[in-house]
């Protein structure tokens, strides 16, 4: 009988720390208040200054979350591109996200980047998140778990974090600016949890502090919050960064515990820092503790002479293979919602119809600050065709999820070509898509801002499809497109309702429709004449070349794939978002999969009623078909070996491993979806009562409830015994062959009242076992699970009384349990 403990674990310290602070002391000492104000102001995007006679070098900073793209918008240096991290989070097993911490540490490390901007804790507070994709989850304990994971990994190889964004950053509108209004209740319970139980148990060497306003204090200011709850109760020493342009005031932020304002060189710290310290507005000393935490930073990670990083090369992990891990995380993240009379996995000697143009063109991860550059993707088309006998796979579109034009990727060479005035060529870069997106010095070799004049996006598009191509042009400013020799549009494009981000987040403009043969090359070029608004927070350099392949009258491309899957034994529908629907910036109006995409999975399913759909989206789509076919798959945003994984599960090669992360209903259902402000305020008016929480308080029924997965195997629970918090399940697998189950621990108060939920996530663990064979699940349940935040005493507070702990497969299927008095 195998066994397996669900044991958060805890750590604290590292050895060395004694010596590691003498010499950030030591350094300290000989830095004057300019210099001292000067390393706490960015250097540029992505990091701080380097200080040579102290020994100090400088602090690189990237972009994190599923890859380290560093400090370039760029692909010569490719990035491996993990699934999405509510991905990770329906794996539900910390130590893969520990696995995936250790792969990215050695990626930031390749790229010379010492701190990852991430992990994002924030919760899934609306399904209405247009960020949804980043975050791990709707529940507290399960986002601190697989945070603390990822944190544990990066910072086992020896690379920093920033567990991000703090505090209750959940949707995108106004998000620069919003007020959320929530009760210290709430706050606790919810929102700082995650953030408490990482620093309990991974010792992050970094927070990032959000853009929102709590409780009438932006947060890079909120004294109450990172100087008495985080620093203070929780004994968090590491240091605190901004988000990007957040830091609004430079008595605000450094009394309110801010300690570095990115990005520079052009901050609210830096010499308006030194002169508000020489004013009497900000003690000296406030700002040494600054610039002790970014030194002891730079101690733990090996770029401050004289202190021994806390992970020395030759204790670094051993390598780890990407791709495969990849591979691994994506299979093992995959939600099987749906599976009627075994559809999957797929029979052996089949025909297999695959329809819809996610299938072909993937998507792999979400847009904005997550955007990273793999050196290579594996599509559901190309995993199936790799996987499957020759002759067993067809593929038809039948349904386009883009509407709009899309930034220029397929078929496309291109390279950036930068100009002086005078027209000669300053430097050149290649540019991974159609687009260009440069931060403040992330320049081509040889170019600066001063001698930059213009930038052509040039290179050769061979067609796919023969057809009337429509080009277009995502940017504001003065621009000219040609195609094939011919010049379509030499003008300037304003940004839409004068809003500079709906030229950012926003669809291509179309300007050309150009009449092309498929598989001939045509040359195409796109130049922009670069300007910088005077009263931009950092320079950039940002446009895009867009596309959109010859559109063919829906109904013909559905009837088509009808076809296909009327004449094969079973039909595979692949559906997306896209990021004109799920990205970073904005958040969503609705939850229906853009496009035909409803209209096609009914035609196939009526065709075929062995049609399986794969959902390749971050975050929950309504399924308003899903009773009308055989299974449904969920695959997230898969990463670059996405389609890889794809035929692994539909083959059977693997099972599906993933279990629901967060609830997935309809947006009418939905319990919270207020995302827009009002008068520049949002009221968490639910209180504590989001995701299951609150569909479950509202007699709600949802498409697929919080936990749930299937896999290729059966498992019975044999039985609950719990002694001290700590729980002993049994469970056998009455299939025939190996399977993987998550056994999930529920509590549920015998009196819950008005004011708590009915139940709640208290323990998890995986378990594997062979065909026939029984295993053991040992959880420890947190003392935390007992108790709820009193605000007039403003503590903690154990509620004793009689609890039912339920053991089960997701919060609605309970399979064991037992009760007990605490």
């Amino acid at each position: 009988m195998a066994q397996a403990v669900g044991d958060p674990g805890r750590t604290r310290g590292y050895e060395g720390d004694a010596a590691r602070e003498a010499a950030v002391e030591a350094a300290l000492a000989q830095l004057d208040l300019d210099t001292k104000a000067h390393l706490l102001s960015g250097q540029d995007m992505w990091t701080l200054p380097a200080l040579p006679h102290i020994g100090l070098r400088s602090l690189v900073m990237s972009d994190g979350p599923i890859g380290v793209r560093g400090v370039h918008w760029s692909a010569e240096d490719p990035s491996v591109a993990l699934p999405s991290p509510t991905a990770l989070a329906a794996t539900w097993d910390p130590e893969l996200a520990r696995r995936a911490g250790v792969l990215l540490a050695q990626e930031a490390r390749r790229k010379g980047v010492h701190v990852l901007l991430a992990p994002t804790v924030n919760l899934h507070r609306s399904p209405l998140g247009g960020r949804h994709f980043e975050a791990y989850s709707e529940d507290p304990y399960l986002t601190g778990r697989i945070g603390t994971g990822y944190v544990r990994g990066v910072q086992s190889g020896g690379v920093g974090t920033t567990v991000k964004h703090f505090v209750a950053n959940d949707a995108e509108t106004e998000r620069f600016t919003v007020d959320n209004q929530l009760s210290e209740r709430t706050l606790r319970e919810l929102y700082l949890a995650p953030f408490e139980a990482i620093v309990a148990n991974a010792h992050p060497w970094g927070i990032m502090t959000a853009y929102n306003t709590v409780n009438g204090t932006t947060m890079t200011e909120h004294r109450h919050l990172v100087n008495e709850v985080l620093r203070g109760e929780w004994g968090f020493d590491g240091f605190n960064v901004s988000d990007w342009t957040a830091a609004r005031s430079t008595a605000g932020a450094m009394t309110g515990g801010l300690d570095v304002a990115m990005p520079g060189p052009d901050t609210v710290y830096g010499a308006p820092l030194a002169e508000a310290v020489r004013a009497g507005r900000v003690a000296e000393s406030v700002v040494d503790d600054a610039v002790r935490r970014v030194l002891r930073l730079a101690a733990r990670v090996g770029v401050l002479d004289g202190a021994e990083p806390v992970v020395p090369a030759a204790e670094l992990p051993p390598p780890v293979d990407g791709e495969g891990l990849a591979r691994e995380i994506a299979r093992r993240s995959f939600v099987l919602v749906r599976n009627e009379n075994g559809a999957l996995p797929l029979k052996p000697h089949t025909r297999i119809a695959l329809i819809g143009g996610a299938a072909r063109d993937a998507r792999v991860l979400g847009g904005g600050s997550a955007t990273v550059f793999p050196a290579r993707t594996v599509s559901p088309l190309e995993g199936l065709t790799e996987a499957l006998p020759d002759g067993a796979l067809s593929y038809a579109l039948g349904a386009d999820p883009n509407e709009q034009l899309t930034v220029a990727e397929k078929g496309f060479a291109l390279r950036a070509i930068c100009r002086d005035a005078t027209g000669a060529v300053i430097g050149t870069r290649s540019a991974p898509s159609g687009q260009i997106q440069w931060f403040g010095s992330d320049l081509p070799d040889g170019v600066t801002h001063e001698m930059l004049h213009t930038v052509e996006l040039r290179g050769a598009f061979t067609p796919r499809e023969s057809g009337r191509h429509t080009f277009g042009i995502k940017g504001a400013g003065e621009f000219t497109l040609a195609v094939a020799g011919t010049t379509y549009y030499d003008g300037v494009q304003r940004p839409a309702d004068g809003d500079p981000f709906a030229a950012f987040f926003g669809a291509p403009v179309p300007h050309a429709e150009v009449e092309l043969a498929e598989g001939e090359p045509v040359e195409v070029s796109l130049t922009y004449v670069v300007s910088f608004p005077e009263d931009a927070p950092f320079t950039t350099v940002g446009f895009s070349l867009g596309h959109q392949d010859p559109r063919r009258a829906p109904e013909e491309l559905i009837a088509e794939a009808a076809e296909s899957a009327r004449a094969a034994d079973t039909a595979v529908v692949v559906v997306a978002t896209t990021d004109a629907v799920e990205s970073e910036g904005f958040d969503r109006v609705s939850l229906r999969l853009p496009g035909h995409q409803d209209e096609l999975v009914r035609a196939v399913a009526a065709a075929n009623p062995n049609t399986v759909v794969v959902v390749n989206s971050g975050s929950p789509v309504e399924l308003p078909w899903r009773e009308e076919v055989a299974a449904v798959l969920l695959t997230w945003f898969p990463g670059q070996s996405g389609g890889a994984a794809l035929a692994d599960v539909l083959t059977g090669a693997h099972e599906p491993g993933g279990r629901l992360p967060t609830t997935w209903g309809t947006l009418e259902a939905a319990p919270v979806t207020q995302v827009t402000p009002k008068g520049g305020e949002l009221p968490y008016t639910e209180g504590v009562f989001i995701g299951y929480r609150a569909w479950d308080r509202q007699g709600a029924t949802p498409s697929y409830v919080f936990g749930h997965g299937l896999g290729y195997t059966e498992w019975t629970y044999d039985g609950i015994e719990v002694h001290d918090l700590k729980a002993t399940v049994r469970l056998t697998n009455t299939g025939t062959r190996p399977g993987g189950e998550v056994v999930q621990l529920y509590a549920a108060p015998a009196d819950p009242g008005p004011d708590r939920p009915a139940r709640w996530l208290a323990a998890f663990a995986t378990v594997t076992a062979e065909a026939g064979e029984s295993v053991v699940a040992v959880l420890d349940i947190p003392r935390r699970t007992f108790e709820i935040w009193d605000e007039p005493g403003g503590a903690w507070v154990f509620v004793k009384g009689s609890y039912e702990i339920e053991a089960g497969r997701s919060i609605s299927d309970r399979r064991a349990a037992t009760t007990i008095n605490v």
